[in-house]
């Protein structure tokens, strides 16, 4: 009995860093509750879940989301295998949507899907086509939404890997096709993962660097006086140290009451520097602050608990 009990409670204990297995993790603030949507770890079905807390520190698991084995176009392309990817959550006009990235990229490319429903947990009903799918040159993985406040227009930022190529869309008013693409100038040291938010007047591109696997890979960061662009390229933020490797696909959030930043990412470790690395990628969230010129300053992985920021509206 003792042992169900302490299995029951697991979920809910409060972690240090890193606070979940998984990776590619998207978080959103919804109310007064932060989320997570990680790429999941070591499941052999290609799902999607859903990861809810109200101080950065105790997660929940609030169950599985969108599983692509009950989705009839994934399967459409006759790969033997897909992975489930990097996903991301927008909302507007109190709806919200999920986009995913659908594996493999060879011998068939990848693909991009996005479902719909009224909270963060669905139910999510998927659009029934894919939104984007890759080719030669450009691989189609890593969406992200962001909903500018300032207009309201929502933009749709997507690419990396083969061909380390962002492109940027504006999204319909459905929010689950596109009005347009834009062209934009290459990011500096653009690789995949990209992500986009908005302090004060500045819009911050960031975004991973380097192969995925290794010690290389580390987040990197250019800003911009609007959502596309033009691009003043930042510098690295975030990158290997003695006891953690490849820290990137990351997202940023902000508590909404107390203006505190931080930063969710994932990271492997071993303070080995040399691939392969043994076990897989953790999450874990470090706080961040900008100078007097609203740059980001370095940050600092830590192996400790991340700090209890509630949200109060």
């Amino acid at each position: 009995m003792r042992l169900l009990i302490l299995a029951t409670l697991l979920p809910l204990l409060a972690q240090a860093n890193p606070i979940l297995d998984g990776a590619d993790p998207h978080a959103a603030v919804v109310g007064k509750n932060y989320w997570l949507f990680p790429t999941e770890a070591r499941s052999r079905d290609p799902i999607f879940a859903a990861y809810r807390s109200t101080d950065l520190r105790t997660w929940k698991r609030e169950g599985t989301i969108l599983d692509l084995d009950k989705i009839p176009w994934v399967k459409a392309d006759g790969a033997p295998w897909h992975g489930a990817w990097a996903p991301a959550l927008a909302t507007k006009n109190g709806k919200f949507y999920f986009y995913y990235s659908v594996g493999p990229q060879h011998p068939t490319p990848s693909r991009i899907g996005v479902a719909s429903g009224p909270s963060p947990t669905g139910p999510f009903t998927d659009s029934g086509k894919p939104l984007l799918t890759g080719f030669e040159g450009f691989e189609a993985i890593d969406p992200m939404v962001f909903v500018d406040p300032a207009g309201g227009k929502a933009w749709f930022y997507v690419g990396g890997s083969a061909g380390a190529k962002l492109r940027v869309f504006e999204m319909a008013a459905d929010m689950i096709s596109f009005k347009r693409e834009v062209e934009i100038t290459q990011p500096e040291k653009f690789t995949e993962g990209a992500f986009m938010h908005l302090r004060g007047k500045t819009y911050y591109l960031s975004y991973s660097h380097g192969k995925w696997n290794d010690s290389t890979y580390s987040v990197h960061y250019a800003t911009a006086p609007s959502p596309t662009g033009p691009w003043q390229y930042r510098g690295c933020i975030l990158q290997s140290d003695d006891k953690h490797q490849g820290p990137g696909h990351h997202s940023f959030i902000e508590n909404p009451g107390t203006k505190e930043w931080f930063i969710v990412y994932h990271r492997w470790e071993t303070g080995k520097k040399d691939p392969p690395f043994r076990g897989g990628r953790k999450l874990a969230i470090e706080k961040i602050t900008y100078d007097a010129k609203g740059l980001i300053q370095p940050i600092k992985m830590t192996d400790a608990k991340p700090p209890v920021s509630v949200i109060r509206r």
